[in-house]
Formats: structure tokens, sequence, C-alpha cells
């Protein structure tokens, strides 16, 4: 009986140790293929942050106001009745100011033409300042900060001629407007080829706009 006993016994160890062995082999094989294989989620993820770190215009709506098909337009206000308004114009211009791009700067205060332009592109009545790029509508403050933040406005701004100017423009000081030569800004004319028998009358001066300025020559 002690004989059979110790024969199982034997039997039951040698079991036992082929099990272990076993086990630790699958162990050692799952291991390592753990650690062989290639990590190609990683580089999925890291190609996808590649990708999406820059930023094209075609991803912008097609929204060109006149002559911007090719160039950078910002339209801005110099009224500070709405100092927010006032300080965003300014932050937009400090931006391409710092990429010493040359960009058109169109003041809706100054010139109701260029409000009436920006209203009509955008389809509504939007304050400034707002920026387009070679015909696409990039935004307002938020969205151009955001995306200057994210490293992204030098893609959408690559092509543009750099600013030649190394200063105010010497005809208008950087206003972009001077008085109208015709009515000195008051707006008025006299005709000339008038009956005389008839007193002089004023007219409404044609060379102007609605604050008596003209486009500067220099600028423009």
């Amino acid at each position: 009986m002690k004989g059979m006993r110790g024969t199982f016994l034997c039997k039951l160890k040698s079991i036992s140790a082929i099990t272990t062995l076993t086990q630790g082999l699958v162990f050692h094989e799952n291991t390592f293929n753990h650690h062989s294989q290639t990590p190609t989620l990683s580089s999925d993820i890291k190609n996808e942050e590649i990708s999406e770190s820059h930023l094209s215009l075609v991803e912008f709506e097609d929204k060109c106001p006149p002559g911007g098909s090719d160039s950078v337009i910002l339209y801005t206000t110099s009224l500070r009745g709405i100092r927010k308004t006032f300080e965003d114009c300014n932050t937009i211009r400090f931006l391409l100011g710092s990429f010493q791009v040359s960009y058109d700067e169109r003041d809706v205060y100054m010139h109701l033409e260029f409000r009436e332009e920006l209203w009509q592109t955008l389809g509504g009545k939007v304050i400034p300042p707002r920026l387009f790029i070679k015909g696409k509508h990039i935004g307002g403050v938020d969205e151009v900060v955001g995306f200057h933040e994210q490293g992204k406005l030098v893609d959408l701004l690559n092509g543009i001629p750099k600013s030649p100017a190394t200063g105010p423009c010497k005809g208008c000081g950087g206003m972009r407007f001077v008085l109208c030569v015709l009515c000195s800004g008051s707006q008025k004319v006299v005709l000339e080829d008038v009956d005389e028998s008839d007193p002089p009358m004023p007219v409404r001066c044609v060379e102007c706009n609605e604050n008596g300025l003209v486009k500067c020559p220099v600028c423009f």
C-alpha cells in the first residue's frame, strides 16, 4: 500500500513540475511578445498631432471683400467710444505688425464705404475687427488670437508679402486719410459756373467722404 502511495506521489510531483514549467514558458512568451510589438498606436497619435498642428486657408469660408482675393484686409475702427472694440483692433494690428506682413487696414469709422463693404461681405451688421486673408474670413479678435497662441496664425500668413514700410506713412502719418484739398474738409464747395444774378450756393463736395477726407494717395 505504501508502495502504491509513493508511486502516486512521485507522478503527482512530476505533473506539477511540468505544469509549472509550461506556465513559465507561456508567461515568458507573452511577456516577450508584449514588449516586442511595434508601437503603431502611439505613432498614429503622433502623426495625427503633427497633421493637426498646421492650418490651411482652405478650411475657412469664402468671404472676399473688394480687392482681397490675394491680400490681407483688416477692418478696424478708430472710434474710442467702445474701449474693448478699439483695443481688439489694436491687438490684431499688433499681431500683423509683429509678422511684418503687408496688409490693408480699412477703418469703418473714417470711411463709411468700408463699413458697407464689411456688412455686405459678411451679410450682416458686424463690428470690427475682422480679418480676411486671401478672400477667406478668419474671424475677429478671439479667433485670431487663438490661432496665434496655437502657433497657427503664421501658417495662414504664409506667402503674404512682407511690409516694405519701416515707419508711418509720410503722407498721412498712418491715418490712411488726408483732408480733401478741394473743400479743405468742409464737404462743401461753391460752383463757379452759375448765373451771375444768382448768389453762389455751396454744394456737397463729391471728392471727399462724410468726414471731409480722401484716401491717402501714398497708402492706397
